[in-house]
């Protein structure tokens, strides 16, 4: 049966996950690479923003919509084949997409398809790597391991454009595409070397095997019934509903507000950039408290406070708009890491498939709403009124944390899990099993 672990109980943890872990960095800079890469080709070949509008809404849209079901198929099948379907699928499209670059073939309808099976491989992957983390890391390392997955993150947010605009100077686009084909090739090797636990599926007793369906609406109710971990869910969706349209009004910001250009830009843009990576590597070093919850809520109100300084940052004082990017930018890695150790910690293993991607299309799916709301309320009252409003609730989300005693609690289990627990057995098909 694989469960969680301590350290003690399995030292050599390391080689294992690590193998793992470098294979999906090399294939995630791959991705990059080629999504900077069609981003830009629609850019220059159109010069549309509805057609970049288009195509974000296109590769967003699998994982808002299929989300919960994706989470409930990750749950009952085998995550490391979920994984080596979604590499090898993603490796394919790219060779066709490769291909009518190559014999000059290519239309805009085609990017769109693409973008969108790519999408929606992805949508399986990401769960199923993050749940199998789980079973992979002690627990309590799972905190500098989402630190280093921020940093891995921040890192490659700074390198893969000005790399991909390198290389569109050296390269005809289907040799950027044939990169991603080589990073997704190394990621399923890496994953066919190294065996990925599968968590026990338990059966209330007399119960017998559940649909798809019945499997997605348990984890509506899994989340529902816990109090701390749908206020964390809640906080969730705040933060992107609030960051979402934040990020998409800073050009507009450093224009009209402190008469800058593209260069003002770049330096908000990198101390962005460079934060997260400081954050993700101050987690991935230190870890956090004891008590993982209070390092979250505590990054949530140093977020919270630096989109607050940002909205309140006269205009002829740009350095200190600069250094509220910069602390933004460490606090979101120490937020984010913190509540993904805390729900890989706590959340049942086989659950976690499910957990993850409500998580997920909840907080993605707010954003669209948050740009409608941001843009008319910017245009009436200015864009700095989103930073503060914005910033303070942030802060005052993460001062709520702490008073709530349902998510200081978080970290105890869920209320009645003990009670479930003593009246279930556990399936046959996945008594004990550790999938190779």
């Amino acid at each position: 049966m694989a469960t969680q672990f301590t350290q003690e109980e399995r030292p050599n943890w390391k080689t294992p996950f690590f193998t793992i872990w470098i294979g999906q960095a090399v294939s995630l800079l791959g991705s990059q690479l080629v999504q900077f890469a069609l981003i830009w080709y629609l850019t220059r070949e159109t010069g549309s923003a509805v057609v970049l509008t288009t195509a974000t809404l296109v590769a967003m849209l699998p994982q808002i919509v299929l989300g919960p079901i994706v989470g409930s198929l990750v749950d009952r099948g085998n995550r490391r084949r979920f994984m080596i379907a979604a590499d090898s699928t993603i490796a394919l499209l790219t060779v066709g997409l490769a291909v009518l670059f190559a014999t000059g073939l290519i239309q805009i309808w085609h990017i769109y398809a693409i973008m969108f099976l790519r999408s929606l491989a992805g949508s399986f992957h990401g769960p199923s790597f993050t749940a199998s983390t789980s079973l992979m890391v002690p627990k309590e390392q799972l905190s500098r391991v989402q630190g280093l997955n921020q940093m891995l993150n921040g890192g490659l947010a700074i390198l893969s454009a000005p790399l991909g605009a390198l290389l569109l100077e050296i390269l005809p686009m289907q040799g950027i595409l044939a990169i991603d084909v080589v990073t997704a090739l190394v990621a399923v090797t890496c994953l066919f070397f190294v065996a990925i636990p599968q968590p026990e599926r338990k059966l209330a007793v007399g119960q017998g095997p559940t649909t798809v369906w019945q499997d997605m609406v348990f984890g509506f109710k899994y989340v529902i019934s816990w109090p701390g971990l749908l206020i964390v869910l809640l906080m969730a969706t705040l933060i992107n509903f609030l960051l979402t349209p934040a990020s998409s009004l800073s050009p507009l910001y450093v224009t009209n507000h402190f008469g800058g250009g593209a260069q003002e830009l770049a330096w908000l843009q990198s101390a962005f950039g460079l934060g997260i990576v400081l954050g993700g590597t101050i987690l991935g070093v230190w870890g956090g408290f004891q008590r993982r919850i209070i390092t979250a809520m505590g990054g949530l109100i140093g977020l919270g406070a630096g989109m607050f300084i940002m909205g309140v940052t006269p205009a002829n004082a740009f350095p200190i708009a600069i250094s509220a990017m910069l602390l933004g930018g460490i606090m979101q890695p120490i937020v984010n890491g913190s509540l993904g150790a805390i729900l890989q910690a706590t959340v049942d293993p086989e659950m976690q498939g499910r957990v993850f991607t409500l998580v997920f299309t909840a907080a993605t799916a707010i954003s669209p709403l948050g740009l409608l709301i941001a843009g008319p309320l910017s245009e009436i009252y200015g864009i700095q009124t989103w930073y503060i409003i914005g910033g303070a609730i942030c802060a005052l989300a993460g001062l709520y944390g702490f008073i709530s005693k349902s998510v200081m609690t978080i970290e105890d289990g869920r209320p009645g899990d003990r009670d479930e627990v003593a009246g279930a057995t556990p399936s046959p098909a996945k008594a004990g099993a550790l999938d190779y």
